[in-house]
């Protein structure tokens, strides 16, 4: 949680520093190029690294790099001209370092909680993950503003330092890889068949990337600041962390639900529905509103989707479908920012996430209705097919 507080500062205040260096939402969604490039190309090296060697000491050595990284960036921002090419450069090396370290968290989870409580592990996580996303954005507009982004950026420094003593203080021996012997093209195409022959999970990696690239507005943040508002990007970024938070502390009754295709498919249209009302917001309130009831939305489809890859996927492979899901749902970011950075330049600021919102809707129907396994998937159908 600590680290995830550091990171949020990171996530929001270097779009900010990019948006008040270069005035340009284009320049900000550019950011997402150069972090999609080096994720996608490592991504999988990092699943395939986590199915064969200790994921403590993976997770130890990415996040000591990215402690490095932001210390960087905290040079760069203190400089009386803070230069444009480092925040692309930290920004792609963080992505990189984080496609390696990203598959071996998730490989663990396995190693540590029972098939049956994945669904409360996942609420868990979520909760972790959106508290910090909660306090970090909000207090990362105002740090940047009062104190500057190196600030931020240092902060964000010092939290890599808690994770790794948090780390080194987990036993070892219960992290080591899975059964490879030796890595090869084999193995690392081994996890892509795996996911693609199962179509129910390949419907959980292509409605979230939909929803993702179509429905995510947040390059285009510091731009309404400049509407609602510029010490209120940092609460606009927070609002969506604030609904899944709701969702994950009241998320008993997700345990309750058989079919978890459909949950996320409606998950899915929600959150295109409530970016299209964000859209049309004409107040902060009204805004603030719409954003929060997109992280509800966001916070169900995380929940369901989580439960699925951990109750089904064997742990020989979980490192390496890990690195797919990461891809899956981080593209979606990454690209989606680029294509509300141009959109917004062609149509406006409104328009453009209206549109988004509109099609990851109609996109989610199609996905749905195009995978039936996914659409009827069932927790009593892994358990069938587990026994036999």
């Amino acid at each position: 949680m600590v680290s995830g507080f550091g990171s949020a500062l990171t996530y929001v205040t270097l779009p900010i520093q990019m948006y008040s260096l270069t005035k340009s939402s284009v320049m900000v969604g550019l950011l997402g190029v150069v972090e999609f490039v080096p994720m996608l190309l490592v991504a999988f090296v990092g699943g395939v690294l986590a199915d064969r060697f200790n994921r403590r000491m993976l997770v130890l050595l990415t996040g000591s790099l990215m402690a490095v990284v932001l210390v960087l960036l905290t040079w760069n921002a203190l400089q009386t001209s803070p230069q444009v090419w480092v925040l692309f450069c930290a920004a792609a090396l963080m992505a990189g370092f984080n496609a390696i370290q990203r598959p071996a968290m998730e490989a663990m989870t396995p190693q540590l909680i029972l098939p049956e409580e994945m669904a409360a592990a996942g609420a868990l996580n979520m909760m972790r993950h959106n508290a910090a996303y909660i306090a970090g954005p909000g207090l990362a507009g105002w740090i940047a503003v009062r104190f500057g982004a190196g600030a931020a950026f240092g902060l964000d420094a010092v939290s890599y330092g808690v994770a790794v003593g948090a780390m080194l203080m987990m036993r070892q021996r219960r992290f080591e890889g899975g059964e490879m012997d030796r890595m090869s093209w084999h193995t690392l195409v081994a996890g892509w068949r795996y996911a693609l022959e199962r179509r129910d999970l390949l419907g959980t990696y292509l409605i979230d990337m939909n929803a993702m690239f179509f429905g995510m507005p947040n390059a285009l943040f510091p731009a309404f600041g400049e509407r609602l508002g510029p010490e209120n990007v940092g609460w606009l970024y927070a609002a969506g962390p604030v609904g899944a938070l709701i969702v994950s502390l009241i998320s008993g009754w997700t345990g309750r639900i058989r079919r978890h295709g459909i949950a996320i498919a409606w998950a899915a249209g929600l959150w295109g529905l409530a970016i299209v009302g964000f859209g049309l917001s004409p107040s902060l309130v009204s805004a603030l509103g719409f954003l929060v009831l997109a992280g509800a939305a966001d916070g169900v489809s995380g929940i369901f989707r989580m439960t699925i890859w951990n109750q089904t996927i064997p742990a020989r492979l979980r490192g390496r479908t890990a690195a797919i899901e990461m891809v899956s749902y981080l593209s979606g970011p990454y690209l989606g920012n680029v294509e509300a950075g141009f959109a917004a330049r062609l149509l406006g600021l409104g328009p453009s996430v209206v549109l988004g919102g509109v099609l990851c809707t109609l996109g989610s129907v199609a996905i749905t209705w195009a995978l039936p396994e996914f659409r009827k998937y069932r927790v009593k159908d892994f358990v069938r097919s587990s026994k036999e």
